[in-house]
């Protein structure tokens, strides 16, 4: 665990369950992938709502969702105009959500990479944090067909990130997580420009900077079977970039008030 003092105070054993919990699984170009996704996640937390939220897929993936929430109630469709990057999909279902009333929000990648099954454990966490985060890089987290260069490459970049940003956060830039809603609320999410890559290391650190709670929670991440991957070079460039700059202003704010750089 990672953060200030916090402010985690427990749930109402109906939330950990499931009650008023909504997983955001933003989709582009996921027709092959967004049935079997929903239907794990309503068999795995059956009191939880799914919002799918497409980026005008080509492919029919949010036909082929609208077809989904037709025959379940507890599954939904946000429509956006054009793909504009993760981090953007994901504030547009934050806002949904919020302005639904919901008290979890969790964030689950749409191509299987986030076990649905594995959510259980994210929740039983969050009577003790304000944000449980999925993490690959922690004692009993794994990752599964990963060739050893892609493993290398997100291992240094957390090294970095942590380095960097002084986070005690193994796994910054992974993207299965649960917030509260108080948690999503003090935030500033306005302010949020990261829109790939980075957007994920972005909620944390500002969570980290509010002084409330982070847990991480040991995952087994399986990449994908069915469809292309989003990730290249170009989003690794600039959570890079991004996470540089943070950090050059965080020593330059602390260095104006006479306290030392902070420390991992």
């Amino acid at each position: 665990m990672t953060g200030g003092e916090g402010t985690a105070q427990g749930l109402p054993a109906d939330v950990v369950r499931g009650e008023g919990v909504l997983v955001i699984v933003p989709t582009y170009q996921e027709r092959l992938n967004v049935e079997n996704i929903v239907a794990r996640v309503r068999a795995s937390v059956p009191m939880a709502h799914v919002l799918v939220v497409d980026d005008a897929s080509p492919d029919g993936t949010g036909a082929l969702a609208d077809a989904l929430a037709a025959s379940d109630g507890q599954v939904h469709v946000l429509h956006r105009a054009a793909k504009e990057g993760l981090g953007v999909a994901y504030l547009a279902g934050f806002g949904w959500g919020l302005e639904r009333g919901y008290e979890v929000l969790v964030e689950m990648d749409a191509d299987g990479s986030h076990q649905p099954e594995q959510l259980p454990r994210l929740q039983a966490a969050l009577p003790d944090a304000d944000l449980v985060q999925g993490s690959r890089w922690v004692p009993g987290g794994s990752v599964v067909n990963w060739p050893a260069r892609r493993r290398a490459l997100s291992q240094s970049g957390n090294v970095y990130v942590r380095k960097a940003l002084g986070l005690g956060v193994h796994d910054a830039t992974g993207g299965y997580r649960a917030f509260r809603r108080s948690t999503l609320e003090k935030l500033d999410l306005a302010g949020v420009a990261s829109h790939g890559y980075c957007f994920q290391v972005d909620l944390v650190w500002r969570t980290v900077q509010q002084g409330l709670r982070v847990t991480e929670v040991p995952i087994e991440f399986v990449e994908r079977v069915r469809g292309d991957s989003k990730m290249n070079g170009a989003i690794v460039r600039e959570a890079l970039w991004r996470v540089t700059v943070w950090a050059a202003r965080e020593r330059a704010m602390r260095l104006r008030a006479g306290s030392p750089a902070g420390k991992d």
